[in-house]
């Protein structure tokens, strides 16, 4: 792509002409970063690091006319009347055209850091001594103009880039101290996009955490591929060149990176933060973005490290920051009394506060968070709420203790009554099982018993029936007659 730029030039001619001039030159884009780091950033080639303006000319000029006088119609007189009027215009015209000033010439661009433009362009030819001369120059963005108009005096201006949108940028003159009040016309120059639309970086968004270290979030171009390696890259005054954030991480299509980005605790300006997010590929569009870091602060979350009773109030005392000052924090504590869910909030300016007048049967629970100032910081960042805390007692604690020790001690005692009754339960409606060994042991002990010694067993167990039988007949013998004498006896 080149660039071409047009300065043009007007001079007042006898008869009331114009001559523009316009001479068109290109030149080719070169990177204006230190070293080898445009060709690091941009692998397909350098970005354009100059660009050339092209002036508009407004209609300003004027044309002599002539006149045609028809074959005595008009009188002498009228003729040397029309003669006059129109050398008065053009004299007019030409005075006119010498107090417009020339547009500035040699616009150009060059890229002194990833995210930072610097603009120059040379002088107007022909400036009158007593002209107290300034530019004024202004940036459009897709065609949007974004309202940093400018006068100054210099020859150069420093701005932010965007590189997926189209960026153009015009200035003009104007002598401030001379009788000339119109101004020149503007001339532009613009900056490209690359890459393909759609591809480039989106909802990029950073957080300064406790002044110690920066985390940057965002998520894939809806056109990026899948396989899109995003790399961020950031750089700040007092950086030698810019640096590549190393801590990535992926996450359901989201990508974040954090670096340490810290300053001496002492310091009172905070350099603004250029960041870029681009790919190797050529056809994935790169995103610039330049942020003011005290937009970004969010301090570290609280800890509460003090709860006790005073003077019929709550004391409650919670750690500090340490990388942030003291004073350019403050810290809103919240707090509920018992099981209630609606919490009172309290705006406090030191780490510590005090709660007049509280219930001392009650429990109160407490947490803290903490916020930078606006005297030192314009963020609205919030840190994460402490842990709670809390001190006292409901009233309920000592029924609920009682609760607590009986309902197991009844629940221990109902088991073990039950299982006693389930016992005596469990034999007798499942009888014991006899065991498979003794029934076994007994039938090959049968088997494996002499013959002949359980026929002397039987003859034995015969012998003794035999004599048993006999007592027990003997013994009716004997018992008959006396009971047939006790039958006599009584009649």
């Amino acid at each position: 792509m080149r660039y071409q730029r047009t300065a043009g030039t007007t001079r007042g001619r006898p008869g009331g002409t114009v001559l523009a001039t316009t001479a068109l030159r290109g030149r080719s884009p070169r990177l204006g970063l230190p070293g080898r780091a445009a060709e690091l950033l941009f692998p397909s080639g350098p970005a354009p690091a100059t660009g050339s303006g092209s002036v508009r000319h407004g209609s300003d000029g004027r044309g002599g006319g002539e006149m045609e006088s028809g074959g005595g119609s008009f009188g002498a007189p009228m003729r040397c009347r029309l003669l006059f009027f129109a050398a008065c215009w053009a004299l007019a015209a030409a005075a006119a055209e010498e107090k417009a000033l020339s547009p500035p010439s040699n616009l150009n661009y060059s890229f002194i850091q990833i995210c930072t433009l610097n603009w120059t362009w040379n002088p107007p030819e022909n400036i009158s001594s007593s002209c107290d001369l300034e530019y004024s120059s202004d940036i459009l963005i897709d065609e949007v103009s974004q309202h940093k108009n400018e006068w100054r005096k210099s020859l150069f201006r420093v701005t932010d880039t965007v590189l997926n949108k189209e960026m153009r940028f015009k200035v003009r003159s104007e002598c401030k101290n001379s009788n000339a009040t119109n101004h020149s016309q503007w001339v532009e120059t613009s900056v490209p996009p690359k890459g393909v639309p759609g591809t480039a970086a989106v909802g990029l968004s950073c957080v300064w955490h406790n002044l110690q270290y920066m985390l940057c979030m965002w998520h894939p171009g809806e056109n990026a591929s899948s396989d899109t390696n995003y790399t961020l890259f950031y750089w700040f005054d007092g950086l030698e060149r810019h640096k590549e954030c190393k801590n990535y991480s992926v996450s359901q299509g989201s990508f974040e990176c954090a670096f340490n980005f810290t300053f001496p605790r002492a310091a009172n300006r905070y350099p603004s933060i250029s960041i870029l997010i681009r790919d190797d590929s050529e056809n994935i569009m790169p995103v610039c973005v330049t942020e003011n870091p005290t937009t970004l602060v969010k301090p570290a979350t609280p800890t509460i490290v003090n709860l006790s009773y005073v003077n019929n109030g709550i004391h409650l005392q919670w750690s500090e920051s340490g990388t942030i000052p003291a004073n350019c924090l403050s810290y809103e504590v919240r707090y509920h009394n018992g099981d209630s869910t609606t919490a009172q909030t309290i705006q406090v300016k030191f780490n510590s506060t005090s709660i007049p007048s509280v219930d001392p049967n009650s429990k109160y629970t407490f947490q803290v968070r903490a916020q930078p100032r606006v005297e030192c910081y314009s963020s609205k960042f919030y840190s994460e709420w402490s842990e709670e805390k809390s001190i006292g007692e409901n009233p309920n604690s000592a029924f609920n203790f009682i609760l607590i020790i009986t309902i197991p001690l009844i629940v221990t005692v109902s088991t073990i009554i039950l299982l006693v009754y389930l016992k005596r339960l469990k034999i007798l409606i499942l009888p014991p099982i006899p065991d498979p060994r003794e029934i076994l042991k007994r039938m090959f002990g049968e088997q494996n018993e002499d013959p002949q010694s359980c026929v002397k067993e039987d003859s034995m167990n015969g012998y003794d029936k035999l004599i048993k039988e006999e007592e027990i007949h003997s013994l009716i013998l004997i018992e008959a007659p006396e009971s047939s004498n006790s039958e006599k006896e009584p009649r």
